[in-house]
């Protein structure tokens, strides 16, 4: 492995340096030249594990400086040595280097214009307007959202970007410390993924949207039942400010969680009430509620359980009756979410089956439409507000989102990047090399929490920061006065379209009264609150 390759050098540096020392003395004074070379690589071992900043010199030092240079020869190299980025690359356009700039309170200004081809199908841009609007000087106080419907008793004040689901398992103890502390630096909310709420997500004080997915990990009995008792220890927390059942999730949908035996340590096992090295995977469905009436109840048990804090659940969109009978069960009990989470089929995950990463759940902006359309046309959108995740790291990708119908985002990979990952894509290996996706002790500590949580911090100012002058540039004061009217497309080559052509507004009530849009009408009529999966004969 690199890491141990990195650290013999080291060491033998320091055993060769000595006894060259040794040797001069008593053999030879020409070989003190050899001191040259020795002694350097041993003082450059010795800064490499020392310091606090770089994740890839900790865990690979001397050896990690040759990728660095390697990656620095090109035309930009006096750049790099003016600005490097995390893993030593020079800043380019890519989303990485954005990130990296941004969590480093870096500018990301850059000359020569836009790269991006601005007569390819899908080029999309946000219409800024000539009466703009005046930048809130404290941006991530100012654009900030009520969730709690009619029903929730204590609403949270979230923020406009928060960190989206990542489990401590698939993430390390540091990377989960460093996220956490960076929310609470930054007064924004950190959703704990399925694999429970672990002393981490504790330690640095910031807020927690709980996710309970069908593992019920936290919540759980020994035989993977749901546990009333467990959850209401957790749920009342005053860390906890929203609950989050987890149904599905674009990287993987239908698929449940899976977690490599190699990662269960014993500190994961007793957080997930699992045992220790072996494989843990979640079920596929909620054992919890089998339709969507029984799931209304068990939304109405989170919440008296909980103390009223807002309840909500996350999907990834398959079959878009299906979440159309849940909407449908909701009218019929009267029983709501307070929230509604769309993850996108583009979202990534670090232990997915190829297949449903790239062949299932639809992609975010069609799954955020369905959603968004569907609450409006049965009525209830003004009383459930609706998050977007999935592969949203920059300001106007963000702000697109917003403008189809989301209230807020989550973002998982922009987090991911501030704390240090260079997308080895070894997460499900148990040997990431920068302490992120690992548990690893000797990995982990690359990854210095008080050194990552300022720059977590540092990208969500940023963002927001940078969501903000790109509203007011619009005109607005608030991203809740984004709509799908205010960008634009280029579809058909030659052809510009408004979003809102492509996105027609509905009607409120239209689907109760029959007048929704033909296909979406026509699924509406087909899903049942009894079920599911809707019960109709297949096309023959």
């Amino acid at each position: 492995m690199m890491e141990s390759v990195g650290r013999k050098i080291w060491w033998a540096s320091i055993v060769l340096a000595l006894a060259f020392v040794g040797l001069g003395l008593f053999v030879s004074s020409w070989l003190f030249w050899l001191e040259v070379l020795f002694v350097p690589l041993a003082l450059i071992g010795l800064y490499d594990v020392s310091q606090r900043r770089h994740s890839i010199l900790r865990n690979f030092p001397v050896i990690a400086h040759l990728r660095y240079l390697l990656e620095g020869v090109g035309p930009e190299l006096h750049q790099y040595f003016v600005e490097n980025d995390e893993d030593g690359r020079p800043f380019g356009r890519d989303t990485r280097s954005l990130v990296y700039r941004r969590s480093k309170s870096v500018r990301d200004t850059k000359p020569f214009g836009t790269e991006l081809d601005v007569y390819a199908d899908g080029y999309t841009y946000l219409a800024h307007s000539i009466s703009t609007k005046p930048v809130p000087q404290d941006p991530v106080a100012a654009l900030r959202i009520n969730i709690g419907g009619p029903q929730c008793s204590k609403p949270y004040n979230a923020s406009i970007l928060n960190i989206s689901a990542m489990s401590f398992g698939a993430l390390s103890a540091n990377a989960i410390k460093a996220m956490n502390t960076g929310a609470k630096m930054g007064r924004f909310a950190h959703d704990t993924g399925e694999g429970g709420l672990s002393p981490h997500h504790r330690a640095g004080g910031g807020d927690l949207i709980w996710q309970l997915g069908t593992g019920y990990f936290g919540a759980r009995n020994r035989d993977g039942s749901f546990s009333p008792e467990l959850f209401q220890q957790t749920a009342t927390l005053d860390q906890v400010k929203m609950i989050e059942i987890k149904l599905s999730q674009g990287a993987k949908p239908g698929h449940g969680g899976i977690l490599p035996g190699a990662k269960v340590s014993k500190e994961i096992a007793e957080t997930r009430l699992v045992e220790q090295g072996k494989d843990c995977l979640s079920p596929t469905y909620h054992p919890a509620f089998a339709t969507p009436v029984e799931m209304c109840s068990f939304i109405a048990q989170l919440r008296e359980l909980s103390g009223g804090k807002p309840i909500g659940f996350k999907i990834c969109i398959g079959d878009p009756r299906e979440f159309m009978a849940i909407v449908k069960a909701m009218i019929q009990t009267d029983i709501y979410v307070d929230f509604i989470v769309v993850d996108g089929g583009e979202g990534g995950t670090g232990a997915a089956p190829l297949e449903f990463s790239d062949s299932m759940g639809a992609p975010l902006l069609e799954g955020l439409r369905t959603v968004h359309d569907t609450l409006v046309g049965a009525g209830v959108r003004d009383r459930i507000k609706v998050g977007a995740s999935g592969k949203m790291v920059t300001a106007a990708a963000i702000a697109r989102v917003l403008s189809l119908g989301a209230d807020w985002v989550n973002t998982a990979r922009g987090f991911m990047f501030a704390v240090g990952c260079i997308q080895a894509q070894l997460c499900d290996t148990n040997r990431c090399p920068v302490g992120v996706a690992t548990q690893d002790p000797k990995l982990q500590r690359a990854l210095v929490v008080e050194d990552k949580s300022i720059r977590v911090q540092g990208f969500h100012k940023n963002t927001v920061h940078a969501l903000a002058e790109m509203i007011a540039s619009a005109g607005m004061e608030h991203t809740n006065e984004l709509s799908p009217r205010h960008f634009f497309t280029r579809i058909d080559g030659a052809k510009t379209v408004r979003l809102d052509k492509l996105h027609p507004k509905l009607d409120t009530e239209a689907l109760l009264s029959g007048a929704g849009p033909n296909v979406l009408q026509e699924m509406w009529d087909e899903a049942t609150s009894a079920r599911f999966q809707p019960d109709i004969s297949p096309v023959t």
